[in-house]
């Protein structure tokens, strides 16, 4: 099958976290055969941040680490389309959803797709509501909560839940010397959720005294005199794909959810938590509601409903390697059975079968 997909970048993950599930579910597309196409805009903000931090060799690394992996860069987004399935994140332009839109109704043997893994559907719903979905066959929504929005507020005339996965090719359990107890990798951002690191993350790893590393951008001013004062070192942006060799050295994580994800949109644990799994690092999470039952809190990670329990947990996890040791076996197990790139790219062939066009749907079936 010929797929297009319009991401906001493939190959620039500097604040974009959902480049590593875009990214796994190209690769896993490719590896069975069908031929994918990837856009992105020439002056993406991932990108552009990028480079003028680190220059070209993030992209000259990305190659390497992903050698199937290629996207064109375009100024006007390219309409003289030859696919059978367009996909078009969320993060695109109104601009360029409504070209895609216009290019549908020209190609009405295509299938697209609007695929939103954000939390704007409640924080900016001005904008998201301004996207021109007409044309469009449905929307994959990250969360159910998310695909409820869609269809009650008539943004879309279907939605599917399409949560995001692991990687498996890229995120696996790694063997590497310990360097210190803690990591978290993670953006500062919004101060959406600055009270919660200080009372999840900060204050336990100064309280309890513990070697600690965050890695992530956007950290003003006070948020690097906030890590200093508390002992932690902070060592920037790191790639994606190097997120596991770093799991490997530490003996626990931490997932802190964005406030609208907690307060608004329940059952959404954004990617950390599957990276974390999927590496078999021992994790513990500040409140969150699974309220679609991806994981099983306390088999597959521990959950701190306040700063006190984190340090217990913390406290415990350091220091009883049965607890360790079972928290990292259930977490992968969990992963390996439902949550990687694979399940979600046959939930999507799953989709795309109910909604291609009769020709296809009777040559499938003979």
């Amino acid at each position: 099958m010929r797929i297009a997909m319009f991401y906001h970048s493939l190959v620039s993950d500097w604040n974009h976290g959902n480049a590593h599930f875009l990214r796994g579910v190209a690769a896993e597309l490719l590896a069975r055969g069908h031929e994918v196409s990837i856009y992105e805009p020439a002056d993406s903000w991932s990108a552009r941040n990028l480079a003028a931090e680190y220059g070209n060799q993030p992209v000259r690394d990305f190659e390497r680490a992903f050698p199937r992996l290629r996207s064109t860069r375009y100024e006007t987004p390219p309409l003289e389309l030859e696919a059978d399935l367009v996909i078009v994140h969320e993060w695109n332009s109104h601009d360029v959803v409504s070209a895609l839109g216009q290019w549908r109704r020209e190609n009405p043997g295509a299938r697209l797709l609007f695929h939103d893994t954000h939390h704007r559907s409640v924080t900016d719903p001005g904008s998201m509501a301004a996207y021109d979905l007409r044309e469009y066959d449905g929307v994959l929504a990250y969360g159910d909560v998310i695909r409820r929005i869609y269809m009650e507020r008539g943004w879309a005339a279907r939605a599917w839940t399409w949560h995001e996965a692991a990687d498996s090719r890229v995120f696996f359990p790694r063997q590497a010397e310990r360097e210190g107890d803690v990591v978290w990798i993670g953006n500062w951002g919004d101060e959406e959720r600055t009270a919660e690191l200080h009372e999840f993350l900060l204050e336990p790893v100064r309280d309890l005294g513990l070697t600690a590393r965050i890695y992530g951008v956007r950290y003003p001013g006070h948020a690097l005199e906030a890590l200093e004062r508390c002992g932690i070192e902070y060592s920037g942006w790191l790639p994606n794909y190097r997120a596991p060799e770093v799991f490997a050295q530490f003996g626990l994580t931490v997932h802190v959810p964005r406030r609208p994800y907690v307060e608004s949109l329940p059952g959404i644990p954004t990617i950390r938590p599957f990276e974390a799994l999927a590496c078999a690092i021992p994790l513990i999470c500040s409140p969150w509601d699974d309220a679609e039952h991806l994981f099983r809190p306390g088999t597959d990670y521990l959950v701190a409903r306040n700063g006190s329990e984190m340090k217990e947990h913390m406290r415990a996890v350091l220091q009883d390697r049965s607890l360790r040791e079972s928290l990292a076996r259930n977490g992968l197990e969990r992963i390996r059975s439902r949550h990687t790139c694979a399940h979600r790219v046959d939930e999507l062939m799953d989709i795309y079968a109910g909604i291609a066009p009769a020709a296809v749907t009777e040559f499938a079936a003979q």
